[in-house]
């Protein structure tokens, strides 16, 4: 049997009853307790030192980000080079969050990968997919990203979108529920 992480990784309903859902409390109360020492760094090296530390690898120093910093486990986040990522943004990443080379992500942008059943008896149960932003993509202020989604390498989000399908390479979105606007 896989290891809950792998379940909540591979999108298979895993509900709040699962004997191992201990394991992700302990590392939610982890990140709970670095969260804090991020937010309140007081520099661009030591914010990424902290979120290192939360991540469980070290951020490269060509990344940037600026606190407040958000994220439930942190153990699922890989950060690319020359990434940068601005004031207020929320990572919910059980399902895993990529974001490639030269990523942009404006401020208070939302990454999303967990979700949950329709049906009220499982409701309560995660359901995750993986988002990965390809290189040099830029995510606009406000801007939410579903689960399962890919944000095309050179793309564009709009601010305020809510991203629920994929982004081909070099095209601009924007909207609620986005939609494509033009071609790079």
């Amino acid at each position: 049997m896989k290891d809950i992480f792998e379940r909540l990784r591979s999108a298979e309903l895993v509900e709040l009853s699962d004997p191992e859902f201990a394991k992700v409390n302990e590392l939610v109360e982890r990140t709970l307790r670095l969260t804090p020492e991020l937010n309140t760094a007081t520099t661009i090296e030591a914010v990424r030192e902290k979120l290192g530390d939360i991540i469980g690898t070290p951020v490269d120093e060509t990344t940037t980000i600026f606190a407040p910093f958000h994220t439930n486990l942190g153990r699922f986040i890989t950060l690319g080079k020359h990434v940068f990522i601005n004031h207020a943004c929320s990572f919910l990443d059980m399902g895993g969050i990529t974001l490639e080379d030269h990523v942009l992500l404006g401020p208070r942008v939302n990454l999303v990968t967990e979700n949950h059943p329709l049906n009220p008896a499982t409701r309560r149960g995660m359901l995750c997919k993986p988002i990965l932003i390809k290189r040099n993509a830029w995510i606009g202020a406000g801007a939410t990203i579903l689960p399962g989604v890919t944000v095309g390498e050179n793309s564009v989000v709009a601010a305020g979108a809510v991203v629920s399908k994929d982004v081909p390479d070099n095209t601009v979105v924007g909207g609620v529920p986005a939609k494509f606007i033009k071609n790079i």
